[in-house]
């Protein structure tokens, strides 16, 4: 089990908002200490972004759900390291640390004493992960930026949306901030590598990694099919540019997602749909003759699925191993019997705020529910638990339980 693949690594945690508390909460959930130091005023800032909020039986106590999708299992420790109390206070907690995660400003740190360089001077070994909108260096360093600028500015939106002459043309963003959670994966790898590299030379490193960069190689086949061809891609709606037929279509209920992948899969489809005989014509044999053809072969698909339910096609297709899939909105997600076999759905307790419902990371397949992750924090709710072993003579001074 991965639940405790981390245990005795300690990270102190001063990233906000989600690329960063990604990353931290995916090295919590495998067994590390995950110190969160977090302004004893304002928290993170996503500790408003609600509603909705979790609160308390007497109402007196707010949690919002977005910082509760990504705080799990950390502690927070209420730091103003502004002043040079609270900065000293950091230092002496990385101290002994294996990892720092942050994400401001490229150079802003180092006012407080709190950047690679001379956190580096007093422990070595750590490793030190920056995350920002556009790197350490380059024209646009120290330019604030979040998930949705670089949604756009990567490239994802350009091809993500309606086709130009539609009804609800133009450019569409993800439901998610799709490149803060990538980044947040991208660094927990990274990480990961650092610290097994660590073990090697003995030495710690910065690492810099940017939501330009993700969002840049998440266009993974879009952009290599640019890189390829010199054309640039444009939006298709729900059509898969590399396979067909690959999208949405409508049944006489609702709709689902047809995905043929390959030639075999298509004739199989085409079986089940009554006209063999598609699988051999020439404009459809092959991916390349469907993609290029897909005008005159959607509507010959769209006018039969659109006369049965759902159920009959979803029965004919598993029946015939044809790839398919429902739309599910999130109630119908969280009672799907493969999402409750998997255990997706965890339930945690928090003294003040009762039981909180959170979704288990993928990466703990068959954790036992005893392992399961702590409840996201209050903000300061472990400052005199953590701070109770430090050294210094300010250890009150910058904090506030």
């Amino acid at each position: 089990m991965l639940y405790d693949a981390l245990r005795g690594v300690k990270v102190i945690d001063l990233s906000r908002i989600l690329a960063g508390p990604w990353c931290t909460q995916n090295l919590a959930d495998l067994g590390a200490q995950v110190i969160k130091i977090e302004h004893p005023e304002r928290g993170d800032d996503t500790r408003g972004w609600g509603p909705p909020n979790q609160s308390s039986a007497d109402g007196q106590i707010h949690m919002s759900a977005y910082f509760m999708a990504c705080n799990r299992g950390k502690q927070s420790v209420a730091i103003d390291f502004a002043n040079w109390q609270g900065a000293k206070l950091v230092r002496e907690l990385v101290a002994d640390a294996d990892i720092l995660v942050e994400n401001y400003k490229s150079g802003s740190l180092s006012k407080y004493g709190l950047d690679y360089a001379a956190l580096s001077e007093i422990n070595p070994r750590l490793v030190y992960l920056s995350i920002t909108g556009f790197g350490q260096t380059g024209p646009l360093a120290g330019r604030p930026g979040y998930d949705y600028v670089f949604q756009g500015m990567g490239g994802l939106m350009s091809y993500t949306g309606q086709p130009a002459g539609t009804p609800g043309a133009g450019p569409l963003r993800t439901g998610v901030a799709v490149v803060d959670l990538m980044t947040g994966m991208y660094a927990t790898s990274a990480v990961l590598a650092a610290l097994h590299q660590r073990d090697r030379t003995g030495r710690g490193m910065q690492l810099d990694i940017c939501l330009l960069d993700v969002a840049v190689a998440l266009n993974a086949n879009q952009a290599a099919n640019y890189l390829v061809s010199g054309h640039v891609p444009q939006r298709t709606g729900n059509a898969h540019p590399n396979c067909a037929p690959y999208e949405v279509f409508a049944c006489a209920d609702g709709y689902f997602i047809l995905a043929i992948g390959n030639d075999g899969q298509f004739g199989r489809f085409c079986t089940v749909l009554g006209h063999p005989e598609w699988s051999s014509d020439e404009r459809y044999a092959t991916n390349s003759a469907r993609l290029s053809n897909m005008q005159s072969l959607r509507p010959l698909i769209t006018g039969i699925l659109a006369v049965e339910s759902r159920r009959h096609w979803a029965d004919m297709f598993d029946a015939a191993d044809v790839p398919w899939g429902p739309i599910h909105t999130l109630d119908e997600v969280f009672t799907h019997p493969q999402v409750q076999h998997r255990q997706l759905l965890q339930i945690v307790h928090h003294p003040l705020l009762g039981d909180i419902k959170l979704v288990r990371n993928p990466l703990l397949a068959g954790t036992p529910p005893e392992a399961l992750a702590t409840a996201p924090p209050l903000l300061g709710e472990h400052t005199a638990e953590v701070l109770a072993g430090c050294h210094s003579s300010t250890a009150t001074q910058g904090a506030r339980p």
